[in-house]
């Protein structure tokens, strides 16, 4: 019989495996590797638990932009709410300004009429008593035509005011 490398190497790997069963290998590999499947069987449940963890904190987070968003809204809605309603009130205001300095203003201009219509009848009533002075002055000489004159200047002004 011919013996080659391939039965030595199999002759070989039986001693070897022969050894390790008698020195206790195989148990001693059996819990190493137990050990490290609980080690990664830990490591999952860890790593499962902390996913349940950070998709609680995604949906929390997700809610409280959420929420910020609408407070925006609300803060947005409301400062345009009072922008609009300090513009009425200040061309409410604006309104109410114009319409007093307009209602000064006519009171002045017919302040200053009545003011020029008097000054006007006060001229002519000056120079109606001027003139019906020099008239009655030149019509009557004397003392009798100084009565006149002074008794007429006193009617004439009684008329006039």
């Amino acid at each position: 019989m011919h013996f080659d490398a391939t039965f030595f190497a199999l002759v070989a790997l039986i001693i070897f495996l022969g050894i390790v069963a008698y020195a206790g290998g195989f148990k001693t590999m059996s819990s190493g590797l137990d050990a490290r499947a609980d080690r990664i069987r830990n490591d999952l449940e860890q790593a499962a638990k902390l996913r349940k963890e950070a998709e609680a904190l995604l949906a929390e987070y997700k809610q409280k932009r959420i929420d910020a968003e609408k407070e925006a809204a609300s803060i947005i809605a409301a400062a345009k709410a009072d922008a609009e309603e300090y513009a009425a009130e200040t061309r409410r205001k604006l309104t109410e300004s114009l319409d007093r300095r307009t209602k000064q203003a006519e009171q002045k201009i017919a302040q200053a009429e009545a003011a020029a219509i008097k000054d006007v009848r006060n001229a002519a009533t000056e120079l109606a008593i001027a003139a019906a002075q020099n008239m009655v002055a030149q019509a009557a000489k004397g003392a009798k035509g100084d009565e006149l004159i002074a008794s007429s200047i006193q009617a004439v002004k009684n008329r006039l005011n």
